[in-house]
């Protein structure tokens, strides 16, 4: 949705999609706008608590029922497992993702990855589609005026007309661009503290053969799991970026992401927005 700065300052029901790499500080941002009146839509718990739900179970019930003790209890219905996926811990998300690798340090193999892939694409263009009809819930039977979508940092790479389509057609969508300093810090944190994550097929082909030729592994069943994420991570930034630049050139706006730092609320939040629109 194009406008003006004027023109979205007087906008009576307002409805924003941020955009950005994961960390760049979207739920951070959405989260110093008054809960009272914006309506907070977190595409990752949709796709956790709605599209990936049975999958994420299958996913934990597969893995307890390893442990005998677990296994007997499971079999016999005497206990019950169910995944806590709130906005701030989308745990259960990543560790259906998993990571490619060796199986003796929780990796999976390759085609077992893809399928997860291609079930989290087509989990995150449903949650992305669903905004335009959580937009009418949020105002008539929740009383919220306006709404704000945290979209996942993978939204860049989803190849579907009909999601952009809703999300152009129904939000201003924000992109928050990181500088170097701060994709360094990104990095870093990756580093130290390596997530799965969604990569395109035809990029993750790539990588891996790569990865393979540098490492002199014969095979991804060799690569221990934490060490290609931490390797292909800064190349995954690096592909995200024109990805994201593209996508704000073409439907939405660019916002310095270090400046939401200095957003203490509602008016600097929108003021920031307005002032990007020209």
């Amino acid at each position: 949705m194009r406008m003006t700065g004027e023109e979205f300052l007087a906008w009576p029901r307002k409805a924003i999609t941020l955009l950005g790499m994961s960390g760049v500080g979207k739920t951070t941002l959405a989260n110093k706008l008054p809960k009272s009146e914006w309506f907070h839509y977190s595409g990752d718990y949709r796709i956790g608590t709605k599209y990936l739900s049975e999958p994420i179970l299958d996913n934990i019930k597969r893995q307890a029922m390893q442990v005998d003790f677990l296994r007997d209890l499971l079999r016999s219905d005497s206990i019950y497992i169910a995944s806590n996926v709130t906005v701030h811990n989308l745990a259960p998300v990543a560790s259906f993702l998993g990571k490619i690798g060796r199986e003796d340090l929780g990796g999976l193999g390759v085609e077992e990855f893809k399928a997860r892939q291609r079930l989290h694409e087509e989990a995150e263009i449903g949650a992305m589609c669903d905004v335009e009809p959580f937009i009418r819930k949020a105002r008539e039977i929740y009383g919220y005026e306006h709404f704000i979508n945290d979209a996942g940092g993978s939204i860049c790479e989803l190849d579907d007309r009909r999601m952009l389509d809703v999300l152009a057609g129904n939000t201003v969508i924000v992109y928050l661009s990181a500088d170097t300093a701060m994709e360094e810090t990104m990095i870093r944190r990756s580093i130290e503290n390596p997530k799965p994550m969604y990569y395109q097929e035809a990029f993750l082909d790539e990588q891996l053969q790569l990865f393979l030729a540098e490492t002199g592994l014969r095979s991804p069943a060799e690569i221990v799991p934490d060490e290609f994420v931490r390797w292909i991570f800064p190349r995954h930034v690096a592909h995200r970026r024109p990805k994201y630049e593209a996508l704000a050139d073409r439907h939405g706006y660019t916002v310095d992401a270090r400046a939401t730092e200095r957003v203490t609320g509602e008016a600097d939040f929108l003021e920031l927005v307005a002032e990007a629109m020209g």
